[in-house]
């Protein structure tokens, strides 16, 4: 990615934590895998380092009828936390794609590490670009999560988030985003780049907001700076 800090004042760059400041620059002039070789994965939660709360949560609640059989993808999956969540908690054969080979490797390890995810047979981890997938209608996926993905592409590729997330769904299927952080300078650059919940509804053409709440489990480091939103693509 890059040109990740177009758009942001030489002031605005300074005032930048340390770890974001270094994240943007090494994500410009190098890409996604430096980053992972240097460790520059401040989006990793270090109050959690499993599965994020707000996931968790809204998956125990059952206050939606999340598919149980079927296929879930999560792009931008880092090391594979959620990917495991879902697969164990829904029992759905769960993709975890990354840009990033250290990131996939990170997962693949992570995944060895948990006792029975790897018997399950039904997480898997594959160094791709969400972008450029491409799937038969018969392989397309139920439900999609998505944390920290939205935020780390450029505003100007949004609309093709949004119509790639339709083009790998089955109709009925389900997404799942939590956005974080939220509150960021509109004038910044990214990664993270500025967003706000009504971003994703103006790139998600054809999809129906059915949850948008505040989690009840953030973690401290997420306190009033996340909302986890639910579509629905109702539309064929």
């Amino acid at each position: 990615m890059t040109g990740a800090n177009d758009h942001i004042s030489e002031s605005q760059f300074f005032s930048l934590p340390p770890d974001i400041r270094r994240l943007r620059d090494v994500v410009a002039e190098q890409g996604w895998d430096e980053a992972w070789k240097q460790n520059l994965t401040p989006w990793e939660d270090p109050d959690v380092y499993d599965v994020q709360p707000a996931l968790r949560e809204l998956i125990d609640s059952s206050r939606l009828q999340l598919p149980t059989t079927g296929k879930a993808l999560v792009p931008g999956c880092g090391r594979g936390y959620d990917v495991i969540h879902i697969a164990s908690s829904l029992g759905l054969e769960t993709l975890g794609t990354d840009i990033s080979s250290q990131a996939i490797q990170a997962a693949k390890e992570r995944l060895a590490s948990v006792p029975g995810a790897t018997a399950s047979g039904k997480v898997f981890f594959q160094e791709a670009d969400f972008f450029s997938m491409a799937l038969p209608e018969n392989e397309r996926f139920d439900l999609v999560y998505d944390y920290t993905f939205f935020v780390a592409i450029p505003p100007s590729r949004r609309s093709e988030w949004g119509r790639q997330m339709t083009a790998l769904t089955k109709p009925g299927a389900y997404l799942i985003t939590l956005a974080f952080p939220l509150g960021l300078d509109p004038n910044g650059g990214g990664p993270p780049f500025f967003m706000t919940p009504e971003h994703y509804h103006e790139a998600l053409a054809g999809w129906t907001k059915i949850l948008d709440e505040v989690p009840i489990g953030s973690s401290p480091t997420h306190k009033n700076k996340e909302r986890i939103i639910v579509w629905r693509k109702f539309d064929t």
